[in-house]
């Protein structure tokens, strides 16, 4: 069973989890960057992704196979805006090369609630250090942790779609392309479940970063469980991203 997941730490409750359960032995799993998690469902490189939720409408069919997910409720902390100048001043953003939701979200933001118009810049490495007078930038995962110390302005997108929409969001769930046995699926639950259950022994065991409250941001920050709630903001950004009609999502 080829799987790929984000590599980031919001993903290792999940990981720590799989590799306790018995479908250990019969999983190949590679972590990568989200666009690559992505990619690889794409081409068929991975059975199952924790893939960034903007790939569905390029699949032929999407199937949520889990009921676990990188979601928010609120602020996600590891998904901002940087800028030195407030909204109304960002002349132009560039997109953090890692992502595809969020730099679909940033644009969704943007163009219904913000109201703002600024140039979209596909990012490449380095571009962290680019920010200054009207350019801002999209930044995600680990490198985010101290941006907010940095930068006068940082804007939380998953706080953002709370505050428009009064949904959840859902960054990444676990995809496959083609529909996984009741059993196998339930099994796979189970692991993702007993990662979660398991936050303060993981806790113990992941590298400690005195500059960033990890326990924190697997409580209050990401939310886990993919609920109705989550469900119904999904479908509303996708309905921005591609139309009401244009994917086919079944769970």
């Amino acid at each position: 069973m080829r799987l790929t997941a984000v590599s980031y730490l919001n993903t290792k409750p999940f990981i720590y989890g799989l590799f306790r359960s018995d479908l250990a032995g019969i999983m190949d799993l590679s972590l990568d960057i989200p666009s690559i998690c992505a990619q690889k469902l794409l081409t068929g490189e991975a059975d199952i992704a924790l893939a960034p939720v903007a790939v569905i409408p390029q699949l032929p069919q999407a199937y949520l196979i889990s009921n676990y997910c990188i979601g928010a409720t609120g602020a996600v902390k590891t998904v901002c805006l940087y800028s030195e100048v407030p909204l109304e001043n960002i002349q132009q953003i560039y997109l953090d090369f890692h992502s595809r939701t969020s730099v679909a979200l940033v644009q969704i933001l943007c163009r219904e609630y913000w109201h703002i118009q600024p140039i979209f810049i596909p990012a490449t490495e380095g571009f962290e250090h680019r920010i200054g007078g009207g350019t801002a930038a999209v930044i995600i995962g680990d490198r985010t942790m101290g941006l907010e110390k940095k930068y006068p302005f940082a804007y939380d997108l998953g706080e953002a779609w709370v505050n428009w929409t009064g949904l959840p969001f859902v960054f990444a769930a676990w995809i496959s392309t083609k529909p996984i046995s009741a059993e196998l699926t339930d099994r796979f639950n189970q692991a993702l479940g007993f990662g979660l259950e398991h936050i303060p022994e993981l806790l113990k065991i992941i590298p400690f970063n005195p500059a960033f409250d990890t326990e924190s941001y697997f409580k209050d920050n990401i939310s886990y469980d993919f609920n109705e709630a989550k469900w119904q903001g999904l479908h509303r950004f996708l309905g921005y991203l591609a139309g009401e009609n244009n994917y086919k999502l079944y769970r």
